[in-house]
């Protein structure tokens, strides 16, 4: 009786180890991500989270930095020409102005009216800073579009130097696209962490107030060009402003010609198009997600007829 009493204690003692085992590695596989999963997330990165728009994040920086390189690409080629010491409207002789305007000194109203780096800097040499604003802009901004990093240094810097060659550019920089492209950058600075320089955490979404700061700054680009233009000439009035745009359009391409032949009902329909963009359309993104998305594919196809048409 005690051989079979200490063989059933062996194998109890037997089942209850191999148990503990078997209870050891389901909780270690429990703990683990599985093949597949670590495979997938290392290849792909996280799933996209509805809502969170770090994705959008993402793409928005390296589209700012892209609008910046070229933006500072054209001011390198062009900026010696038109506002350096031999250039069209010199910006020392403009800084010079404002100086002598309030009373000789560099003083705060003095930069206030036209803030820019240049007041810091000898004037004699305006051509060599100009162009090294230029050169700055353009690897700062080339390195945050190939490389997908930025922080708030980086980006602050962009957008100082670019204010910069604004703030001096007189009639050259008086355009709305380049107030535009300044509001857009300093928007983009609060999309990336202070100092930290890497690629932007997936699984971080944006603040909610600069996505909503993003879609003000939509809303008010394009409604505001519509109301400008419905206040403004009477052409946009009667449906007539097709008719002749595209002979006065800037560098018009070959296909232009031909858009121009097109009979007087189509320009009236493309006018009403226009205004249907541009007064209506920008309503849409306060009005859900599915209207976002509708307003998202009119706005590039809108975008995309000018681009089409021009050199």
């Amino acid at each position: 009786m005690a051989a079979p009493r200490d063989g059933a204690e062996e194998t109890g003692t037997g089942e209850s180890e191999g148990l503990r085992r078997r209870k050891k590695e389901l909780v270690r596989e429990a703990s683990e991500p599985t093949a597949p999963e670590s495979r997938g997330e290392a290849e792909c990165g996280v799933s996209l989270l509805p809502g969170s728009f770090w994705l959008t994040r993402i793409v928005l920086l390296r589209a700012i930095a892209a609008i910046y390189f070229v933006a500072f690409l054209v001011a390198f080629q062009q900026n010696k020409q038109l506002i350096g010491d031999s250039g069209l409207l010199p910006c020392k002789l403009y800084l010079k102005n404002i100086k002598q305007y309030f009373g000789g000194k560099i003083g705060l109203e003095a930069v206030s009216h036209a803030p820019s780096l240049l007041w810091l800097l000898d004037w004699a040499h305006m051509d060599t800073h100009l162009d090294n604003i230029a050169l700055v802009g353009l690897a700062i901004s080339f390195f945050i579009l190939v490389s997908g990093c930025a922080n708030m240094i980086l980006m602050v810097t962009l957008w100082i130097l670019y204010h910069s060659l604004v703030g001096v550019g007189q009639i050259w920089y008086s355009f709305g696209w380049e107030s535009q492209i300044l509001e857009t950058g300093f928007l983009g600075i609060f999309l990336c962490p202070f100092w930290t320089l890497s690629r932007t955490p997936q699984r971080t979404p944006p603040s909610g107030i600069v996505i909503w700061a993003f879609r003000w700054l939509i809303f008010r680009i394009m409604l505001g060009a519509g109301l400008i233009k419905i206040r403004g000439d009477r052409c946009w009035r009667d449906l007539t402003c097709m008719d002749y745009h595209y002979e006065t359009q800037p560098v018009p391409n070959p296909l232009a010609y031909y858009m121009h032949r097109n009979p007087w009902w189509f320009h009236q329909f493309e006018t009403l198009f226009n205004h249907f963009i541009e007064l209506v359309v920008p309503f849409f993104i306060f009005l859900g997600r599915r209207m976002c998305l509708v307003h998202g594919i009119l706005q590039v196809l809108f975008q995309a007829g000018p681009i089409d048409l021009q050199r």
